[in-house]
């Protein structure tokens, strides 16, 4: 026969061993022969191989059975007892805060965090000891988080803290060993290892259907084995030591039989009305079926309940849409009707599966059907499609023997090798604590550098495959250095130096920093505790003080004085600070580049300033007397400062002190026009005179105004 096409498998039971020879042809799996021998002492204890003697007696009997038909067989596919599969959930979180975008390496550096966390986990909740005796055969990512959010993928994101759940499932060391062990006796080579719940998971519950919360127990002679799908996954795995022999045992007690009657008194059940026994004392007895199912009821009920609370357990205290049973003990009857009401679930959502739901088998007329040949035949089938392989591969020159459910990698030997992921990853280094200007600020360290990866000697990754025989150097990476931050370093272009034109000189302007009260320069290190005070010109005014140029500013004060106690402003006289030919106050600010010129304030006349307020201190008209142009003045506005009066001329100071009155308004007469011309008379003889106001005679007290043509018309006078 063609040894590639044809699989050897065993079912190494607690109660039998069951082997198997399948053939794989044009993608369909033929059943070609099965043996099934029972154990004569109890060399398996819980599906764990106690007396390697009288196992490996039992392989090679089914061995050299199966070569009279089919030839020599020196391979064989076996599984691993589910009861010992240990399966964790943990999650690990990283600060990515101030870190480069997350990239592939720092995925896997997070996922394999959480699977040592897993694994550790395992070492102390089963076997009190290292981990090192637990290996990981495989994890699932369940969720990644970013800042506490659930998210798609990690790659490229950005945050402040990444995490990721995973599933891991752990196989100790010595089920492994003993298997071995067990068959090199029976001059048999492990071809390949699966496990019995993958086995029976992986040809009833496709990765297809796994999104739907399913438990598939397979229920044996000693124990029974229970897993969980939801969520795309296998999410729990679990066992308990009740399973068959609590009927077989029931039975003999019952009716006081011998365990082996008992047991075919059990498998009798399952296919007759009645069953015919032989007890200890000689009595032969026909009991119907009925009868011995309600004899036995209270045990039905206990496995029921015994598998029913580890469901509940592993599928977080709730019921699963349904349940597989399959096995050899899922026959016990009313079994699946009495699991349906522990876990309130219709009747039809708990079913007995047997070889007919395995798709793309096809077995002889001849050859055993039903629920108990699903995990045997699924070692088969999961042995040829998922092998767990044995490699030795080399850590930093140590062996590392490794086996593995899926392509093996460089992640998957440093796990075994017993490194801690995180201790590869340097440290990232000190930071420190200043304070700028009465706020606490943090300067982070450097990052912790990764590990170097070499395979062969050639730079690799986590995830780089590896082979038997490579070998693998681990270089931790280096911590990272304290914060080393210069000034420069900690301010950006709004602390830069700036150039600004005043007056048409320029000047360049740097902001004046302090650390710990002493002036410093930007290539100065900052250390953890120092105070930094940083002041830099922010306002035009602030700008002046700091080039020392407060002259200027006295030259754009605004112009004032204190009128009536009052003080009153004039901007026509007050200084004018212009930005880019723009008039703006001193509290404005500025720009790199801009130009600033000052217009200093002035020093106006009194009539300047009264003008501003519509105020004149003389009324004045203009008349013409005798044809000549005469102007009159009257005072209607008087001003006295610092006890003087003023005439309208002086120069007015910034905060000057003015007493200011409104005098009334009297209206000219002729004989005001008196204080302004001289009238001379005739110097030969005497004359009298008449006084004319726009051609008409009028006297002295006649009001005048703006305009009037006065006139005085001497004339002779006769002397009798």
């Amino acid at each position: 026969m063609e040894q590639k096409n044809i699989i050897f498998s065993l079912d190494i039971g607690t109660r039998s061993v069951v082997g198997i020879i399948m053939e794989v042809k044009e993608g369909n799996y033929y059943i070609k022969d099965t043996v099934i021998k029972e154990h004569q002492e109890r060399a398996m204890l819980d599906g764990q191989i106690h007396d390697v003697m009288s196992v490996s007696k039992i392989i090679k009997e089914i061995k050299e059975e199966l070569e009279k038909t089919h030839g020599p067989l020196r391979r064989v596919c076996v599984a691993a007892a589910g009861r010992a599969l240990r399966t964790e959930r943990s999650k690990a979180t990283i600060s990515i805060k101030n870190k480069p975008i997350l990239q592939k390496d720092d995925i896997l550096h997070l996922e394999l965090s959480a699977v040592q966390a897993a694994q550790v986990r395992a070492a102390e909740n089963f076997v009190q000891d290292s981990s090192k005796h637990y290996y990981c055969v495989g994890y699932s990512v369940l969720h990644y988080y970013l800042d506490d959010e659930e998210i798609g993928n990690l790659i490229d994101q950005r945050g402040d803290t990444a995490s990721v759940e995973i599933i891991a499932t752990f196989l100790p060391r010595v089920v492994v060993e003993s298997l071995i062990t067990a068959l090199q006796r029976a001059k048999l080579e492990m071809e390949a290892l699966t496990l019995e719940p993958i086995a029976a998971i992986n040809v009833l519950i496709p990765p297809s259907m796994r999104r739907l919360n399913v438990a598939l127990v397979d229920i044996g002679a000693g124990t029974s084995d229970i897993a969980i799908t939801d969520e795309g996954t296998v999410i729990a795995y679990g066992m308990v030591p009740v399973a068959g022999d609590e009927i077989t045992e029931a039975i003999s007690d019952q009716y006081l039989l011998d365990f082996p009657k008992a047991e075919q008194a059990k498998r009798e059940l399952i296919a007759k009305d009645s069953i015919t026994i032989t007890d200890i004392l000689g009595f032969e007895t026909t009991i119907p079926k009925e009868e011995v199912i309600q004899q036995i009821s209270p045990s039905i009920e206990k496995l029921a309940k015994s598998i029913c609370e580890e469901i509940l357990r592993l599928n977080n205290n709730k019921p699963p849409k349904a349940v597989m049973l399959v096995g050899g003990g899922s026959l016990t009857p009313h079994l699946p009707k009495t699991i349906a009401q522990q876990l309130q679930l219709p009747e039809n959502r708990v079913a007995i599966r047997g070889t007919e739901a395995i798709q793309q088998l096809v077995m002889e007329n001849d050859l055993p059907k039903g629920p108990e040949f699903v995990t045997p035949i699924g070692i088969a089938i999961a042995a040829q499609q998922s092998p767990v392989q044995y490699v030795t591969v080399y850590v930093n020159d140590q062996p590392v023997r490794v086996f593995e459910v899926k392509s093996l990698t460089i992640g998957d030997c440093v796990l075994t090798a017993g490194l801690k992921v995180s201790k590869l990853y340097g440290k990232p280094g000190m930071a420190s604590i200043i304070t700028v200007n009465g706020q606490s600020l943090t300067l982070p360290g450097e990052h912790g550098h990764p590990p170097t990866i070499l395979l062969n000697g050639t730079k690799a990754s986590f995830d780089t495959p590896v082979k038997n025989g490579d070998k693998i150097t681990i270089i931790p990476g280096i911590d990272g250095r304290s914060a080393r931050v210069t000034l420069n370093d900690l301010f950006d272009e709004t602390f830069a130096a700036k150039t600004v034109t005043i007056q048409g000189k320029p000047y360049t302007i740097h902001p004046v920093i302090e650390v710990n009260g002493r002036k410093a320069s930007l290539d100065q290190v900052l250390v953890d505790k120092d105070v930094v005070e940083v002041r830099f010109p922010k306002t035009i005014e602030q700008l002046l003080d700091q080039l020392q140029l407060t002259q200027l500013k006295e030259k754009i004060r605004p112009f004032y004085v204190q009128w009536n106690g009052k003080a009153t402003f004039f901007p026509k006289f007050s200084g004018q600070l212009l930005l880019n030919d723009r008039q703006v106050k001193p509290s404005s600010p500025f720009q790199d580049g801009d130009v600033i010129d000052i217009v200093p304030y002035q020093h106006p006349t009194l009539s300047e300033i009264l003008q501003t307020k519509q105020l004149n201190m003389k009324h004045t008209i203009v008349v013409l007397f005798n044809g000549e142009r005469v102007t009159l003045e009257q005072q209607i506005v008087s001003v006295i400062r610092d006890g003087k009066q003023l005439t309208g001329e002086e120069r007015m100071y910034i905060g000057d002190s003015l007493q200011i009155d409104i005098l009334p308004t009297k209206p000219f007469i002729f004989q005001d026009l008196f204080r302004y011309v001289e009238v001379n008379r005739p110097s030969t003889e005497q004359r009298s005179f008449t006084i004319l106001k726009n051609g008409v005679e009028c006297t002295f007290y006649e009001p005048i105004q703006h305009g009037d043509e006065l006139e005085l018309k001497w004339k002779s006078t006769k002397t009798t």
